[in-house]
């Protein structure tokens, strides 16, 4: 049976292409793999603004580029990410490039790095991606968030709220910027 992708936010407005893509990743049969869709799930049933989209993408990484194409000003990731630190530490990390040569995309499978490379393949332009990631305890198949995973949870909606409204406030004051130095705009000085 394929992946599903899950759209929580906004359900009747899905076709509209959100500022921001708020993508909860992993496997939940692999233990803490689940992190990403269970803040996703959390996040859902929180009230955000109509720009911004949460969805719990699984494994989908195909569903993921393809909703890329669309075009959000910012992709939240969310994801496990073993880095060397103590189970359910969360990180926050700004994406500066995604890799030209990863290997073609697995359909059934979920590797950030070549989702992105894929949305560039397809023709597409690679968002503001920020990846907020969970240390992992256990990834071994199981259904359940180990406890220092559970515990990072909540704290982790909280901080992804936080990044949402700062990025809302990131693309507002690009979008005014552009204003002032938009297409007809002179700022040559007139003379008396």
């Amino acid at each position: 049976m394929p992946a599903t992708t899950t759209t929580m936010r906004p359900p009747d407005d899905s076709r509209v292409s959100p500022a921001i893509l708020v993508a909860g990743v992993g496997n939940l049969f692999l233990g803490d793999d689940g992190f990403g869709p269970e803040v996703a799930r959390r996040l859902a049933t929180t009230s955000l603004p109509d720009d911004v989209r949460v969805t719990d993408y699984g494994v989908g990484g195909i569903h993921l580029a393809y909703d890329l194409l669309d075009g959000p000003a910012t992709l939240v990731l969310i994801d496990v990410s073993p880095r060397g630190e103590e189970p359910g530490t969360v990180s926050v990390v700004e994406v500066t490039a995604a890799g030209e040569d990863a290997p073609p995309m697995d359909a059934h499978a979920m590797d950030p790095a070549i989702v992105l490379a894929t949305v560039r393949r397809l023709g597409g332009e690679i968002p503001r991606t920020i990846v907020v990631a969970c240390e992992p305890s256990d990834l071994q198949e199981g259904i359940g968030l180990s406890p220092p995973v559970a515990a990072a949870v909540e704290p982790t909606v909280a901080a992804v709220i936080e990044l949402i409204d700062r990025e809302r406030a990131r693309i507002a004051s690009d979008a005014d910027a552009a204003d002032e130095t938009g297409p007809g705009r002179t700022d040559t000085p007139q003379e008396a």
